[in-house]
């Protein structure tokens, strides 16, 4: 039905080819997807397959026919065989549905007979057999996308090339389309079309040619879409530095906690205080808070430590310094990615 033999294709002005070597085979009654991010190549087939192009190198051949030998003049006979859907849909705005249909008939002869049954059988086939008066601004997106359908049909081809036809409607409308196609192609229509909607080429498990810079990277009879890397993200971008703030925030918490504890049960350091002292009486209960503030029972003593408290006046721990300690001790630092000196990497949000 349609075969590409080491097909290369280069355009004026450019430095690289946009097909390099393709070669593939289409079956008669086949469905297939062409794949790839922009200027892959995938407009590039059809225009050689619809003979609007000719190939740098390598043979086209569509229905039995080397195009590359197809004079101009026999161009317009070959296209009757082959239907054509676009983004654009390129309705004429002048004429009404019917009107734009049957323009495709009268151009090649067709008689008003035919055309008066082959018109509404095709409408009724897109499913717009009551819309046979209405202009194109009068339409829908979706709508006007099925005249253009139509219009292909409308002369029975062995072929129907789409290209992204469904790059201009809504979701909803984009799925009518589809089970549209889908419907055509099991009438015995071959299908080629080229698309970036991976959605509908993972559902429906088609033939998959996936292109890549103009070369043909991947055929697969029942695959999906594949590459996705050329697909916009809607996934928020990554934050630099979000972890580090995260961490931030937790060892700030600590320290605030911390400070609380510290000011609800302060402790009397003096200088001649060692370590083991320091630790051992770093938190100090309520109830031995007040054990302390009792008088002691012999008089002597009790002068004698009236006098040391005057002489040593109370210092309280720095907030910096308790948190210090705690973050250490706690390990926080290291859990929270802030220890050692590794440089920081780009990181998304965290939780």
């Amino acid at each position: 039905m349609i075969r590409f033999e080491n097909v290369t294709k280069r355009f004026r002005g450019t430095a690289n080819p946009a097909l390099n070597q393709v070669d593939f085979e289409v079956l008669r009654g086949e469905f297939v997807f062409l794949v790839g991010a922009s200027g892959s190549g995938k407009s590039s087939c059809l225009r050689l397959i619809l003979r609007e192009e000719t190939p740098s190198e390598g043979r086209v051949v569509v229905l039995g026919r080397d195009l590359r030998n197809l004079s101009n003049r026999k161009v317009p006979y070959f296209r009757r065989h082959i239907g054509a859907v676009f983004q654009d849909f390129r309705l004429l705005p002048n004429k009404t549905v019917f009107q734009n249909v049957a323009f495709t008939l009268q151009v090649i002869g067709s008689s008003r007979g035919f055309i008066r049954q082959a018109v509404p059988e095709v409408l009724s086939l897109v499913g717009l057999d009551n819309k046979e008066r209405r202009f194109p601004h009068e339409l829908s997106g979706g709508e006007q996308q099925r005249v253009a359908i139509a219009r292909a049909l409308v002369n029975r081809p062995q072929v129907l090339l789409a290209d992204e036809p469904t790059g201009n409607l809504d979701p909803a409308t984009s799925v009518d389309i589809m089970q549209l196609l889908a419907r055509i192609n099991a009438g015995g229509t071959t299908v080629v079309m080229a698309t970036h909607e991976k959605g509908f080429v993972d559902q429906m498990q088609r033939r998959v040619i996936e292109l890549r810079g103009g070369e043909l990277i991947r055929d697969e009879r029942h695959g999906g879409y594949g590459d996705t890397s050329s697909l916009p993200s809607l996934a928020p971008p990554p934050e630099r530095g979000a972890a580090a703030v995260a961490a931030l925030t937790a060892v700030l918490e600590v320290q605030r906690e911390v400070a609380l504890a510290a000011a609800a049960a302060p402790a009397e350091i003096t200088p001649e205080r060692d370590a083991e002292t320091d630790a051992a009486n770093a938190e100090i209960r309520p109830t031995d808070a007040a054990a302390q503030a009792a008088p002691d029972p012999e008089p002597a003593a009790s002068a004698d430590s009236a006098v040391g408290a005057a002489k040593a006046p109370t210092q309280p721990i720095p907030i910096a310094d308790i948190a210090e300690v705690e973050v250490s001790e706690l390990g926080l630092a290291d859990r929270l990615g802030l220890g050692g000196s590794e440089p920081e990497n780009e990181v998304g949000p965290t939780t």
